[in-house]
């Protein structure tokens, strides 16, 4: 659909931050539409169950995120199921230019909302078990191993972090090093080995996790030999977090932000990016904790931003 009329905000995710932002962009009255090209929710959509939602103790990421999708489409937000391949500002104009799939949308302001994706470790079998024995959140998905047995891929800062917050759930934490040494900083690195409950494996990769509805058996290589191994575990007795780094999605509005060390978008604590008009909110951003609860409250603000702004 092509907009002939400007709207106010363009707001481009359908995830917890996209529709968080277009709630409180339509209760503020402004003319307001998401640009989704799945489904509802985002990534969170992928997700078995969510546990650390206030006030919704369990619940499917697919249902929560029609949650969100339903109470802004019923405060007046549009949601138009389109692709977005490119985004323009005009300067003279004070005006944006979303290109997608169903046409071009012209907005006032836009919120970029397109989140951020968990770099794959790549071995056999991830995707199949993605959700059921493959996590890529200690803080999202830690409880569901409570007294269990987990394997931690990656040597960097956040998988020793997430290693160490892992220790105080799990039974045992073990850590698979593909080199021989850690990445992240000594201070870091001595706690991680002072723990009772982790163990490091040097050297060494999973390349294939196998089973049948649960993973039960783990193929180990060692990068120093070659040779590989497997180990077999009850089903639902362990679990695999993957901590090779995040890849957040600023493709379409890169020419048009500054990007941290990260790879996020840097904003201040408004949401504000360096474009006028252009906010941004969610996974995307360059920050620590990427939550569904701090992803709706960065849409928040950037929809209060986006009101100030348009509203000066």
């Amino acid at each position: 659909m092509t907009t002939d009329q400007r709207i106010d905000v363009a707001i481009i995710g359908g995830g917890p931050a996209g529709y968080a932002a277009a709630i409180y962009a339509a209760r503020a009255n402004l003319t307001t539409t998401v640009l989704e090209q799945g489904m509802s929710g985002g990534q969170i959509a992928t997700s078995n169950e969510i546990e650390n939602y206030p006030g919704i103790p369990l619940l499917s990421g697919a249902e929560l995120g029609e949650r969100f999708q339903q109470h802004a489409e019923g405060l007046g937000a549009q949601v138009e199921w389109s692709m977005v391949t490119g985004v323009d500002y005009d300067v003279d104009a004070a005006q944006f230019t979303i290109h997608h799939d169903m046409g071009d949308t012209t907005a006032r302001s836009v919120i970029a909302c397109m989140g951020a994706t968990p770099r794959p470790a790549g071995f056999v079998g991830e995707d199949t078990y993605r959700g059921r024995g493959v996590s890529y959140c200690a803080t999202c998905d830690g409880m569901f191993f409570r007294g269990k047995q987990v394997f931690v891929i990656g040597g960097g800062n956040s998988a020793c972090e997430e290693a160490l917050f892992l220790s105080d759930i799990a039974s045992s934490v073990t850590i698979v090093l593909r080199r021989d040494q850690f990445r992240a900083p000594e201070g870091v690195v001595n706690k991680v080995l002072a723990k009772d409950n982790i163990s490091v494996r040097y050297q060494t990769n999973i390349v294939e996790l196998s089973g049948e509805a649960m993973p039960t058996t783990i193929t180990f290589k060692d990068n120093a030999s070659g040779k590989t191994h497997a180990e077999t575990f009850e089903p639902g007795s362990f679990g695999i977090f993957v901590f090779a780094g995040t890849q957040p999605h600023t493709e379409l509005v890169e020419h048009l932000v500054d990007l941290g060390p990260d790879g996020g978008i840097l904003t201040d604590e408004s949401m504000v990016t360096h474009t006028p008009g252009l906010f941004a909110a969610g996974d995307i951003r360059s920050k620590r904790l990427r939550q569904v609860v701090t992803a709706v409250s960065d849409g928040a603000i950037a929809a209060t931003s986006a009101y100030a702004f348009l509203h000066a």
